[in-house]
């Protein structure tokens, strides 16, 4: 009778198949551990806010709404709108600083739109503003 000659292979084909199913699983899995909102951070010891700024609120439905100097809110309806009234305050003090302060339920992306259109307003003073614990 013959003897056996051992491979000195390794087979990798139960590894390929292991590999699979993780890539499954994480393809199922990781649309579930995102989520469409931002928590804002707070903060412990926040710089002094300005004396003089304006404020570019996001509600938790979208709307925008712009405070003056003086705090007085204008709704405003849309991007174009809020491009028209920082327009407009930028002509009155063009070098006043801008905080945008959104809702926590809203998109990553909204602030980051509304950011990028204050931006593009020439305001070089730009921050978020974040609550204070």
């Amino acid at each position: 009778m013959r003897q056996r000659r051992l491979k000195k292979e390794i087979n990798v084909v139960p590894y390929i198949d292991v590999m699979l199913v993780l890539l499954v699983i994480f393809m199922v899995a990781t649309p579930m551990m995102t989520s469409g909102s931002v928590e804002l951070p707070s903060t412990g010891a926040a710089p002094q806010k300005p004396d003089k700024f304006l404020r570019v609120q996001i509600d938790r439905d979208g709307a925008l709404s712009l405070f003056d100097v003086n705090g007085k809110e204008q709704k405003l309806g849309d991007s174009r709108a809020l491009r028209d009234a920082l327009r407009a305050q930028r002509e009155k003090s063009p070098d006043i600083p801008v905080l945008i302060a959104g809702d926590k339920e809203i998109t990553y992306r909204a602030v980051i739109e509304t950011l990028d259109e204050v931006k593009k307003q020439g305001f070089a003073r730009v921050a978020l503003e974040t609550s204070v614990k």
